[in-house]
């Protein structure tokens, strides 16, 4: 898995903390939050798939 990968996952899930801390506050910010979280967890799923089908191919995803 690509080192992006990895960091766009940590986002993620550092998001969906970020979620439950401000809904478990009552503040509606937690809206945003969840709204960051899909997009880093789309963010870490294209990374990971085109990690894996450069390593199908031989060559080496930078970045």
């Amino acid at each position: 898995m690509p080192r992006i990968a990895y960091y766009t996952l940590a986002v993620c899930l550092l998001t969906v903390a970020a979620a439950v801390v401000s809904f478990s506050r009552g503040s509606w910010l937690g809206i945003f939050w969840v709204l960051m979280a899909g997009v880093s967890s789309n963010m870490t799923w294209y990374y990971y798939k085109r990690g894996k089908a450069a390593a199908g191919q031989g060559t080496s995803v930078t970045g």
